[in-house]
């Protein structure tokens, strides 16, 4: 069995209110085409951050709108998709009925952004969330943020900003839910992240040195266990990469059952590249499948 575990469907309700989302983002029939040339058996939804809550004023407003659509979605081909609902960023009152409207409607991931206008995911306003995911066996995706990213202050892009900042924002993301022990309070949550965790593969070996220096000179708290003990646990889908030096890297941060094939369709319109990268990579075929497949279908079944 193939899942993607990072594709786009952006209702046109919503995908009317955003400035690049408008075209293309919202062909549920080319996605299914794409899905059955590939054999891609299922799909996760997930929602791709946009300016779309600016544009309909406020948060509250785009979570009315986008996931009733998407379990709609879901609903309509219950075989071949499967949800994943947003928050409403900022209301704190209304958070914990939010996220019981989000299993009300059968979806069962939950979509979140790397940072919210420059607030990361360690912030207290997203401890209900964590408890409810605990709770509920709701995995956790953490998507790029492309709204006001890391840097943005500095560089704003129309091709550096998505190749570096986006995925700079996975990676301090990855790392301040550490730093503030999340990861530590909530074992039980499987966390996603997207494009390997960013640059985590490449910096993971700094992360374990520096921690060990900091902590000689007690600069720095103690973590339990070394950063790479935690990541080792952390889930990582390719987002469409087809590079098997990248699948590699990953290889050195976590084993095969933690990573995932993630299209990022249709931003990525082929997963071809990404589906093959495993296979290319010399891998058996007991971990490709798990890879293509069997890891994401253990989270969501």
């Amino acid at each position: 069995m193939i899942i993607d575990a990072h594709s786009h469907y952006m209702p046109p309700e919503v995908a009317e209110h955003t400035a690049f989302f408008k075209q293309g983002w919202s062909d549920v029939d080319r996605q299914l085409q794409m899905m059955d040339e590939h054999h891609i058996d299922r799909a996760v939804l997930l929602y791709p951050t946009s300016d779309a809550h600016i544009n309909m004023k406020g948060w509250n407003n785009l979570v009315e709108v986008y996931n009733p659509a998407i379990a709609k979605m879901v609903g309509g081909h219950p075989d071949r998709f499967v949800g994943a609902g947003i928050i409403p960023y900022g209301d704190s009152k209304g958070l914990e009925e939010a996220l019981l409207r989000v299993q009300d409607l059968g979806l069962t991931v939950l979509s979140l952004a790397s940072s919210y206008d420059g607030t990361y995911l360690d912030d207290k306003f997203f401890d209900p969330v964590w408890e409810f995911a605990s709770d509920n066996k709701f995995p956790v995706h953490v998507h790029a943020q492309i709204i006001k990213p890391i840097g943005h202050e500095r560089v704003e892009d129309p091709l550096l900003s998505p190749v570096l900042e986006y995925v700079m924002d996975v990676t301090m993301c990855l790392g301040k839910l550490m730093m503030s022990d999340i990861f530590l309070r909530y074992p039980d949550i499987q966390f996603i992240f997207p494009h390997y965790g960013g640059v985590l593969p490449i910096v993971k070996d700094r992360f374990d040195s520096t921690y060990h220096m900091l902590r000689k000179r007690n600069y720095v708290k103690e973590l339990a266990k070394p950063p790479s003990g935690w990541f080792q646990n952390l889930f990582y889908d390719m987002s469409g990469s087809s590079s098997v030096a990248s699948l590699m890297c990953c290889l050195e941060v976590a084993g095969p059952e933690q990573i995932l094939f993630g299209s990022d369709f249709p931003a990525n319109p082929s997963p071809r590249g990404a589906l093959e990268a495993a296979r290319q990579a010399g891998l058996s075929e007991n971990d490709v499948a798990n890879i293509n497949g069997n890891n994401i279908l253990r989270l969501i079944q």
